[in-house]
C-alpha cells in the first residue's frame, strides 16, 4: 500500500473534496427545514464558509497547483449549490402540501357583509342600457379607443376647421411614420362608421364605451363613458327616433308618464338633429325626474347625414336612419342622485359600498333594472 508521503497531490485534493462534499450532502439531506438548509449552505458557501475559504487559496498557489484545484473547487461548490436549491424546493413544496392539507375553505358559506364585492355604477348603467335597447333588437358594437382622422372627424362630417379637432378639445398622439397623428376617441361614433363599413345595410346597434375629451370639472372628466346608436334601413324615419327614445327615457327612469321634449340643434353628423330634455322639479336642491314643469337635457339625436352615409359606403338614395348619443356617467348620476362626475374615477371603496349594486341582481326589464 502507497504511504501519504508517495499519494501524488492531485489525488490527496480529490480525496478531501470528496469528503467535504460527502460532509455537506449528508447535512443537506438531513435537513428538516429550510432554516436547516440555510445553515448549511451558509457553513459551506458563505462569506466564511469551508468551500469560499478553499476558493481564496487560490491566489497563493502555482499557476499548476491552480489549474487543478480551481476546476475541483467550482465543481464541488456548483454541487453543492444545487443540492442547496433542490432541498429547498423539495422542503416548500411540502411545506405548501402540507398547509393545503390542514387548511380548507367552505365555499359554500355566504361572503363576510365588509367583504361584499360592489358593481360600480356605470358598469350598472351600461348593462340597464343594453338590456332595454336588447329588448327593442338592437346589438352591442365595439371598436378601438386609438382612432384615426377618418373614422373619428372625416366620416362623421366634421370639417377641418371645427372646434372639436382643436387640441384643446382632443387628445392626439404624436405622428407616426406618415406623419399622421392618431387621437383618443371623442365619442363612439367611430364604432357606428366602422360597423357601416363593414356590414350591408340594414343596421341596428349600440356602441358604449370609454371616450376622451380634454376637460374636467364637476361635470366633465378627461375620460367618460357613452352609448351611441344606429339604425339604417330603407324606410326609417324622424316618428321612429322619438319613439325609440321615449321608450328608452321611461324605462330606464322608470317613470310611466315621462315627459319629453325634442329641440332642434344642430350636430355636423346628423341632418335634422335635436337634443332631448325631459321633465324635471327642482327644489331645494334636490332633483326629481318626471315632476314639475323644469327640463333637463339628456341626449342628442338626429336622422344620420347622407354625407355619412357615403363616407361608410351605403347608398344615400336608398337608405336612411336615425342615430343618438348619451352620456353613461350623466345619467347615471341623474338617476341614482350622485353629485360629482370625478367621483367616478377616484378608486374610493367608501364611494363605491354607497352607490354600488350586488353583483347577482343583473338589470332586466321583467325585474327591474335596478334592484
Amino acid at each position: 500500500m502507497p504511504n501519504n508521503k508517495s499519494e501524488k497531490p492531485s489525488e490527496k485534493l480529490a480525496e478531501n473534496l470528496a469528503d467535504l462534499k460527502s460532509e455537506f450532502v449528508s447535512g443537506i439531506a438531513a435537513a428538516v427545514d429550510v432554516a436547516a438548509v440555510d445553515a448549511v449552505r451558509i457553513s459551506a458557501l458563505g462569506k466564511k464558509g469551508r468551500i469560499s475559504l478553499l476558493m481564496k487559496t487560490l491566489g497563493k498557489m502555482t499557476p499548476e497547483e491552480r489549474s487543478v484545484s480551481s476546476p475541483a473547487f467550482n465543481a464541488l461548490k456548483d454541487e453543492i449549490a444545487a443540492a442547496v436549491e433542490a432541498r429547498r424546493k423539495a422542503l416548500e413544496g411540502a411545506a405548501l402540501d402540507a398547509r393545503l392539507a390542514t387548511e380548507t375553505v367552505d365555499v359554500t358559506l355566504p361572503v363576510r357583509a365588509e367583504r361584499q364585492g360592489h358593481i360600480h355604477p356605470v358598469s350598472q348603467v351600461m348593462d340597464e342600457i343594453i338590456a332595454i335597447f336588447g329588448d327593442m333588437g338592437f346589438s352591442v358594437a365595439d371598436g378601438p379607443d386609438i382612432e384615426d382622422d377618418f373614422h373619428n372627424f372625416t366620416a362623421l362630417n366634421i370639417p377641418p376647421e371645427h372646434p372639436a379637432r382643436q387640441m384643446h378639445d382632443t387628445f392626439y398622439l404624436l405622428e407616426d411614420a406618415n406623419g399622421e397623428r392618431k387621437v383618443l376617441r371623442t365619442h363612439t361614433s367611430p364604432v357606428q362608421i366602422r360597423h357601416m363599413m363593414n356590414n350591408p345595410p340594414p343596421h341596428r346597434i349600440i356602441a358604449p364605451g370609454r371616450t376622451y375629451r380634454s376637460d374636467s370639472d364637476i361635470t366633465h372628466t378627461p375620460m367618460f363613458h357613452q352609448v351611441e346608436g344606429l339604425v339604417i334601413d330603407k324606410a326609417t324615419h324622424m316618428g321612429h327616433l322619438k319613439g325609440c327614445l321615449e321608450e328608452f327615457a321611461r324605462a330606464f327612469f322608470e317613470v310611466d308618464n315621462l315627459r319629453m321634449r325634442f329641440r332642434p340643434s344642430h350636430f355636423p353628423f346628423t341632418e335634422p338633429s335635436a337634443e332631448v330634455d325631459i321633465g324635471c322639479k327642482r327644489d331645494g336642491g334636490e332633483l326629481r325626474i318626471g315632476e314639475g314643469d323644469d327640463w333637463l337635457e339628456i341626449l342628442g339625436c338626429g336622422m344620420v347625414h347622407p354625407k355619412v352615409l357615403e363616407h361608410a359606403g351605403i347608398d344615400s338614395s336608398i337608405y336612411q336612419g336615425f342615430a343618438f348619443g348619451v352620456g353613461i356617467d350623466r345619467i347615471a348620476m341623474l338617476k341614482y342622485g350622485i353629485p360629482d362626475l370625478r367621483a367616478f374615477f377616484e378608486c374610493d371603496l367608501r364611494w363605491l359600498k354607497h352607490y354600488g349594486f350586488v353583483p347577482s341582481d343583473v338589470p332586466t326589464l321583467a325585474q327591474g333594472l335596478a334592484r
